[in-house]
């Protein structure tokens, strides 16, 4: 269709009107006071409470070094330098020796020997960027030993950032039976609060000594449940009100590669037998290197799904599908090895939802909670 000279120009006209108009009255509108009013006291619609939940994951020191109470960094020697973490004074050549037990014990093989023959040998633990102690607040300590022959004293030191002492007990371990390993207790009191402090032992007498799991908790932790999580970090979460908790966290659950993925199955049972791995976030940032991060997961499937609990939350565990970070190697597992993630998954639901009569759901309870997790979300 043509459209004559006469037309067009009326059709110019009518734009230049419509596009005049709306700008006048556009600018009128702006120019006007606007009210927005919101009637907090009125529920219109219902929100579901699923629609608002909690992701964690251990990055940043979330889990070792936060919100899990442990004060000790590399408590049981290994992290890829056995002794990152830990200093010495007054030791000669060969008084401290860190021992690979790997065919006796793959989950936590090594340990710290100690031959104490003259001088006090002092070994200090730095924490995670110092260890955070308050006044008048109960620290317990403990740790796994073996020692043949009496003879060893241990001073247990709580040190300010100047290192003055705030804090001390000794202990007089006994006898132990050949190669069992025995666990001893102790409690120490801070007289002085030090966001930086240090935790020291001093080895005093003659003799020899093997040291694992050295551990210290405050002993406020929530719910008091003994090397248990933060009171106060957990308390902010409830504080939230969440409708879920999400754990243990996304780029984590697939790890660098296949090998370092995060497996539930080695986060439960005996702190001791858990088998602790690199924190995948330990190497990913160049210009941030953090690496003294691993996983000792004393914060594992059966204690994130108490917090769930604890917090009236639904709990939505994640778990590896055969795929590492496609960040990293970006590595797969072939199809006709997947059987294995599919396995643990439906072991994780019989582990959070069977009866004490089924397999994982008597580990469950011999974990102390004979009651199903009721979980609905995987």
């Amino acid at each position: 269709m043509k459209i004559n000279p006469h037309s067009k120009s009326v059709l110019c006209l009518v734009a230049a009107y419509w596009i005049a108009f709306l700008g006048h009255t556009q600018s009128a509108f702006a120019q006007q006071t606007k009210t927005l009013i919101v009637k907090i006291d009125q529920s219109i619609a219902k929100v579901e409470p699923n629609m608002w939940g909690v992701f964690f994951e251990d990055i940043n020191f979330g889990a070792d070094g936060g919100i899990y109470a442990e004060l000790i960094k590399n408590r049981s020697f290994e992290f890829a330098k056995p002794l990152m973490g830990w200093s010495a004074k007054g030791q000669n050549e060969g008084e401290l020796l860190v021992v690979n037990r790997k065919e006796v014990n793959d989950a936590n093989p090594r340990y710290l020997q100690v031959k104490r023959q003259n001088s006090d040998i002092e070994f200090i633990n730095e924490g995670f960027k110092g260890i955070g102690l308050k006044k008048g607040l109960r620290y317990d300590f403990s740790m796994m030993y073996r020692m043949p022959l009496p003879g060893v004293r241990m001073v247990l030191l709580l040190k300010a950032a100047d290192n003055k002492v705030i804090g001390k007990t000794v202990l007089y371990p006994v006898q132990t039976n050949g190669a069992a390993w025995q666990k001893i207790t102790a409690s120490i009191t801070a007289t002085e609060t030090d966001p930086k402090a240090k935790f020291s032992i001093i080895f005093q007498g003659k003799g020899d000594i093997d040291l694992d799991m050295i551990s210290l908790f405050p002993g406020d932790t929530w719910k008091n449940r003994p090397q248990g999580l933060r009171a106060d970090m957990v308390q902010m979460l409830a504080d939230m009100k969440p409708g879920f908790i999400r754990f243990p966290g996304g780029c984590i659950v697939e790890g660098t590669d296949l090998a370092n993925r995060y497996q539930w199955k080695n986060t439960i049972g005996p702190i001791e037998s858990r088998k602790m791995i690199m924190n995948r976030w330990n190497v990913e940032f160049a210009h941030r290197p953090a690496p003294d991060y691993y996983q000792t997961f004393g914060l594992g499937f059966l204690e994130y799904f108490q917090l769930a609990e604890d917090l009236g939350s639904e709990a939505l565990p994640i778990l590896n599908c055969g795929m590492a970070c496609q960040f990293n190697t970006g590595e797969v597992a072939a199809l006709d090895e997947l059987d294995p993630y599919v396995q643990d998954a439906l072991d994780l639901i019989e582990f959070a939802n069977g009866d004490v009569n089924t397999v994982w759901g008597k580990k469950r309870a011999d974990l102390g909670h004979p009651k199903p997790f009721n979980l609905k979300m995987l």
